[in-house]
């Protein structure tokens, strides 16, 4: 076990994985049938939506037999991927780990330069841990689930390794036309045992000759092998063993679970053996009699002193690991009726771990270079007992889920937003518990971590070029898109959209925000964001800005878009429709405002002040009378926001046109009257608007009287740096007067 090596495997290949995205190209779309739902979905492979991005995708068109194997296998993963996610939305059984050694095994690869470790074994080990390739009990925990899985992967390595001495020895095997499980491990013992003479199985005459008892051999190598029931025959069949076969039935039937009446005959059996020693003359294969006892009893006192009895037993780390996998159990701790004694105390998963955590990795590799396949993990097989998780099965949740949103990351950074979305469910499943997280049936922390994290990947996916698109689809709130398939509940969807929404103004993303606040029918709120950009644009233009005018067309041209869309909204409320009608509103003024500033910056002055006239917020209406009142006190924030700088207007377009009538001079009244508080609007910005106000106080303007001067001594009298300068400018202009 090679931890170095391992690690340095494992991120050359994803190192090579994530650079090959760049070059991973579209496959053509098949239609793949779901045969567990019968549906039949329309499958991109590694491409996203023609309508998913507006611009490069960063993804070429090659053709599959051009591809690196890297590429190959990242399509290949990709489906996996897909199809596991359709298959958990729709609950059906669907087995990853097999999937995905067939989709590499697909790939035509097979054993590459004949190393001891390759991504063929790695997936048959996840696929055995798992226990996707065998039947497990349903009483047994998930610990001791992958304890079988992991000694499962040992034997199916053992079986390979028989059928390959078998076939590098064939007269010695002489296995004939028998293709039988016991007919093979008697082939290999006539190979192994080859020295002892004649064997049991193969005496014709036991009366000329004694053979040798191969009982425990054949018992031993067929259990080593994953041939149980050959094991239990072999068991039955000889009086050696007579005694042992009660037992080692009940160890097969209970997936090593054995009670503790068994568990005490067989640890009893142990000590007798122990304690007579090795005889004069006794044949050395008879220690495997020990060893299965030793596995049936699954005590840890037992073990240890066997392995410090016999420290050559075994000849293969794969053989000693198998025996430690074997006597594993899992009785749950403080369970004082599967303990009579402390010489019964089960060995456990973590005394199992503890041991190997004595050797350097170094000591578990294939000649100090290749890692052997050691199909231990102490975050995952730690598993609590209690109602909450454990930190290191969190942990281990958590960095999975790490390594599967990188994934996805990679095939976003690439354009690939639908295959990222993909792998960002998966992530977001992984953290919430895996299978259990699709189906609610996570604990409340597991629940809360699949939805913060699926709600802040699905958000990142919609601030994508084409996110929206992708997840809502080309209309509605994502009824026809892929945010249905997280999201099923319509009311559950608005909110989360709405907060998006929500975050992509605070972000400066108002843009984003109007789209999705319009796609889940807040038109108010939509209307209210352009109102919000729109005035903001205003008061940029009047200060300067280039692209100002630009942007003022595109957003009342996205606010008329809205209104369009609200009269043919088949569902909405009174409240909404009167919050639609003020926004409308709102826009409206604003539009008007942003003609003033329009006319007078192409000098059309007299235009200007025929529109402010207009203006139904603004009493300047030379022909109305003037009434005290605060004209702007019921005017929306927006519009609020723009009335310093239609006021500066206003005072450049009388300055700039002749007064043939008196009108002029009537509006610049109803400008400078208290009772309009229109003053106190400007005064209000008086630090921006400082160099006109001195130009006004230093002119003498004749309406601007001793009261107007006595208001702008109490607006600046509170503004640091202000009122020494004002002060003695008004202070001028009254004794110029």
């Amino acid at each position: 076990m090679d931890g170095g090596v391992l690690e340095e495997d494992w991120q050359k290949e994803r190192r090579d994985f994530l650079q090959s995205l760049s070059r991973i190209s579209s496959l053509p779309k098949t239609n793949i049938v779901d045969t567990s739902t019968g549906v039949t979905r329309q499958i991109s492979s590694l491409a996203s939506s023609p309508h998913a991005s507006s611009g490069s995708s960063g993804f070429e068109i090659v053709p599959l037999a051009n591809k690196s194997f890297v590429e190959k296998k990242a399509s290949a993963y990709a489906e996996v991927v897909k199809n596991l996610n359709c298959a958990r939305e729709h609950g059906s059984q669907f087995k990853p780990a097999t999937a995905f050694k067939g989709a590499y095994e697909s790939l035509g690869v097979g054993v590459l330069g004949g190393k001891s470790v390759n991504m063929q074994k790695i997936w048959h080990l996840v696929q055995t841990l798992v226990g996707e390739n065998t039947t497990m009990r349903q009483s047994i925990s998930r610990k001791m689930s992958l304890v079988i899985g992991a000694r499962h992967h040992l034997e199916w390595g053992h079986e390979k390794y028989i059928m390959d001495t078998i076939q590098n020895h064939p007269a010695q095997a002489a296995l004939g036309g028998a293709v039988g499980n016991l007919q093979r491990v008697r082939a290999f013992l006539r190979i192994r045992l080859r020295d002892y003479g004649v064997l049991d199985f193969d005496a014709g005459d036991t009366h000329r000759q004694p053979p040798v008892d191969t009982t425990w051999q054949q018992i031993y190598f067929c259990l080593r092998t994953g041939y149980y029931e050959e094991a239990r025959t072999v068991s039955l069949s000889s009086r050696a063993s007579l005694q042992f076969a009660p037992m080692l039935m009940e160890w097969i039937n209970s997936g090593g679970m054995v009670p503790v009446d068994i568990a005490a005959a067989a640890s009893e059996e142990c000590e007798k053996m122990l304690r007579m020693g090795d005889r004069v003359g006794r044949a050395a294969y008879d220690k495997k009699k020990l060893l299965l006892y030793a596995v049936v009893s699954g005590c840890r006192r037992q073990i240890d002193r066997l392995l410090r009895d016999h420290p050559t037993l075994f000849s293969t780390i794969e053989d000693f690991l198998w025996f430690k996998l074997s006597a594993v159990r899992d009785y749950p701790a403080g369970t004082s009726t599967m303990v009579l004694n402390e010489s019964l105390i089960p060995y456990s998963v973590e005394d199992l771990q503890a041991y190997l955590n004595k050797f350097e990795p170094s000591y578990y590799t294939k000649n100090g270079k290749r890692p052997s396949r050691i199909p231990l993990y102490h975050g995952i097989l730690t598993e609590g007992a209690g109602a909450g998780p454990k930190l290191g099965v969190m942990d281990a949740y958590a960095e999975a889920s790490s390594i599967i949103r990188q994934y996805g990351s990679a095939y976003l950074h690439h354009g690939n937003i639908s295959m990222a979305l993909e792998y960002y469910a998966q992530a977001a499943a992984t953290v919430g518990g895996g299978e259990i997280s699709w189906t609610g049936r996570g604990n409340i922390d597991q629940q809360r971590q699949r939805s913060l994290m699926l709600k802040q990947l699905l958000t990142e996916l919609l601030l994508r070029d084409g996110g929206i698109y992708l997840l809502l689809g080309s209309r509605g709130a994502g009824e026809e898109g892929e945010l249905a398939r997280f999201f099923i509940d319509f009311k559950e969807r608005q909110q989360y959209l709405l907060e998006v929404a929500h975050r992509c103004q605070e972000a400066g993303l108002d843009e984003k925000s109007i789209e999705i606040q319009k796609r889940v029918g807040a038109f108010s709120m939509a209307l209210d964001t352009i109102n919000k950009s729109l005035s903001e644009a205003i008061c940029a233009l009047s200060r300067g800005r280039l692209d100002g005018e630009s942007q003022t067309a595109g957003l009342i041209n996205s606010g008329n878009e809205i209104l369009e869309t609200f009269k043919y909204y088949p569902d909405f409320s009174f409240q909404e429709r009167d919050l639609v009608l003020e926004q409308e509103t709102v826009l409206r003024q604003l539009e008007a405002i942003l003609s003033v500033h329009k006319m007078a910056r192409l000098g059309h002055f007299l235009d200007a002040l025929r529109e402010l006239a207009k203006l139904p917020f603004l009493p300047l209406d030379p022909r109305v009378p003037d009434i005290t009142v605060d004209a702007l006190r019921n005017l929306s924030p927006r519009v609020q926001d723009c009335v310093p700088d239609l006021l500066k207007v206003a005072l450049t377009c009388l300055d700039n046109v002749t007064d043939s009538d008196g009108s002029l001079r009537a509006m610049r009244a109803k400008l400078w009257s208290p009772s309009h508080h229109l003053m106190n609007r400007l005064l209000g910005v008086c630090e921006v608007n400082k160099p006109w106000w001195f130009e006004m106080l230093w002119r003498g303007d004749p309406l601007v009287d001793q009261s107007v001067i006595d208001a702008v001594f109490q607006v600046c009298f509170s503004i640091d740096g202000c009122f020494r300068c004002i002060s003695l400018r008004a202070a001028e202009a009254a004794r110029r007067r």
